[in-house]
């Protein structure tokens, strides 16, 4: 195998870790995908598959999943919200896709973990 040069490198860290601040504020808008991620820091869809893929060993479409996840879990834990606005808030437009995806994630349903406490092994 090549090797692949250190400006390759440092260039996809900083394609990878751009995207991921991206992701981190924009992660509740439902029409974030990897496109318009790209476009946002100046890169080809391409390039920006391989940074995931090197750097963060990981895809854009399961980091994304992760980072709304996350911020579900924190706001099911604070429990002002509902299951249908912690859903909206975390970019899912239908309650029973957010549930699924949030079951997969956290093994279990989110009022199931809400009424855990947010205590549910993750």
């Amino acid at each position: 195998m090549a090797k692949v040069r250190d400006s390759t490198v440092h260039r996809r860290s900083e394609l990878y870790f751009d995207a991921l601040s991206v992701i981190e504020r924009d992660y509740w808008n439902e029409e974030l995908c990897l496109t318009r991620v790209a476009r946002q820091i100046a890169t080809s869809r391409r390039q920006l598959q391989r940074s995931f893929s090197e750097v963060g060993g990981t895809s854009f479409r399961r980091e994304l999943q992760r980072i709304r996840m996350s911020r579900a879990a924190e706001l099911l834990h604070e429990g002002r919200l509902s299951v249908q606005e912690v859903a909206a808030a975390v970019g899912y437009r239908q309650a029973a896709q957010f549930a699924k995806a949030f079951r997969r994630s956290h093994g279990a349903p989110p009022s199931a973990f809400r009424r855990s406490n947010g205590r549910l092994a993750a």
